[in-house]
C-alpha cells in the first residue's frame, strides 16, 4: 500500500504518522510545540528518515491557526495571526516540502479532523458535515459536497458571536480578540477562569456543564441554520463528560422551538449530533486523507 506522511500540528503538541490509512498506522511519534525551528525540525527528522527507507508519497499537514490555506497565495502554508508566542507567520509546509521533495496537502487541524472523519470515520455516508472541537480553543472545520470549506481563508466558527446573559454569567469570556464569542465562552480556560476549577475536576451535575451546554447549542444552532449540515461531530477534551453531549442535544431541540421540522433535529437527534469515531486519531488521521488528495489518489478511502 502506498505510505503517506501526516501531521496533526497542534498549539501543545505535534502528533506525525506515517500511514496508508486508518488500518494501516506505521510509525506515530508525538512531542510538544515549542519554537518552531527546534519542532518542525523533529517533524523534517521523523519523516526524512521514513522517507530514505519507503518513499512517501505525499505529506498532510493539518495545523492549528489561523493559517494560509489558498495555494495561490505567497504565505499559502503559513501559520499566520496565531497568538502562540514565536510561531506568528511561520512556514510550515516550506521545510517539510523542501526535504521531502513530495506534494503537501495542507489546511487547519479542524477542517483535518473532518476531512478523517468524512472519508473513514463518523461523517461517512454523507456529503455535508461539520466537526467542531471544544478544547484549549474551539474550532469547526466543514465538509460541503464532500469538499472542505474554504473561502477568503478557512472557518473560524470559534469567533460568531453569541446571545450572553451577563446577569446570569458576569464573566466576560477568554478570547484575546473578542473576548465573549463563542470560544471565548466555551474553551477550557474560560471554564477554569469562570469557575475557579478545572473541567476536568468539576462533577457532572456541576451549573458549569448546563451553561456550557447552553452556549455549545447557541453555536450549533447557528451552524445549522447557516450551513444545513447533515451531521455534526463534536471532538475535543471537553467533550470528554458523559453528560455534556446528550444535554447539548436537547438544548439545540429547545432553541429551535420546532422551527425545523426535519428527522435530524426531532426524532434522529442521537444519530445527528455525535463524537468522533476517529477519537484522538482524528486529526493526525485527517491529515493522511489531506496527504492522499494532494497525491491525487483516494487509495485507502475505504481501509
Amino acid at each position: 500500500m502506498t505510505l503517506y506522511g501526516g501531521i496533526e500540528a497542534g498549539g501543545t503538541k505535534f502528533v506525525c504518522a506515517v500511514a496508508g490509512g486508518p488500518g494501516d498506522v506505521r510509525d506515530e511519534i508525538r512531542f510538544p510545540t515549542t519554537t518552531p525551528q527546534e519542532t518542525i525540525g523533529q517533524a523534517v527528522d521523523f519523516f526524512a528518515a521514513h522517507h530514505a527507507r519507503t518513499p512517501l508519497a505525499a505529506m498532510g499537514i493539518a495545523s492549528f491557526g489561523p493559517v494560509d490555506p489558498n495555494p495561490s497565495s505567497p504565505t499559502w502554508g503559513y501559520i499566520t495571526t496565531t497568538p502562540k508566542p514565536h510561531w506568528h507567520n511561520t512556514d510550515l509546509v516550506g521545510p517539510l516540502a523542501a526535504a521531502l521533495g513530495v506534494p503537501v496537502g495542507f489546511d487547519t487541524d479542524v477542517n483535518g479532523a473532518a476531512l478523517g472523519e468524512h472519508r473513514w470515520g463518523a461523517g461517512r455516508g454523507v456529503d455535508n458535515l461539520v466537526y467542531l472541537t471544544v478544547g484549549t480553543g474551539l474550532g469547526g472545520g466543514a465538509v460541503v459536497n464532500g469538499k472542505l470549506l474554504n473561502g477568503m481563508m478557512h472557518p473560524e466558527m470559534g469567533h460568531m458571536r453569541l446571545p450572553h446573559d451577563w446577569e446570569q454569567d458576569p464573566y466576560p469570556g477568554h478570547c484575546p480578540y473578542h473576548g465573549d464569542c463563542f470560544e471565548g465562552l466555551v474553551c477550557g480556560p474560560a471554564i477554569i477562569e469562570r469557575w475557579q476549577q478545572d473541567s476536568r475536576t468539576l462533577p457532572p451535575d456541576h451549573p458549569a456543564w448546563k451553561l456550557e451546554a447552553r452556549y455549545l447549542a447557541l453555536g450549533l444552532v447557528n451552524i445549522i441554520t447557516i450551513l444545513s449540515p447533515q451531521r455534526i461531530i463534536m471532538g475535543g477534551g471537553i467533550m470528554d463528560q458523559e453528560q455534556l453531549l446528550p444535554m447539548v442535544r436537547a438544548d439545540v431541540q429547545t432553541i429551535l422551538n420546532g422551527y425545523l421540522q426535519t428527522p435530524e433535529i426531532l426524532t434522529e437527534i442521537d444519530a445527528y449530533i455525535v463524537p468522533p469515531k476517529l477519537g484522538s486519531m482524528a486529526g493526525v488521521l485527517g491529515a493522511i486523507a489531506l496527504a492522499q488528495d494532494a497525491a491525487g489518489t483516494d487509495e485507502g478511502i475505504n481501509s
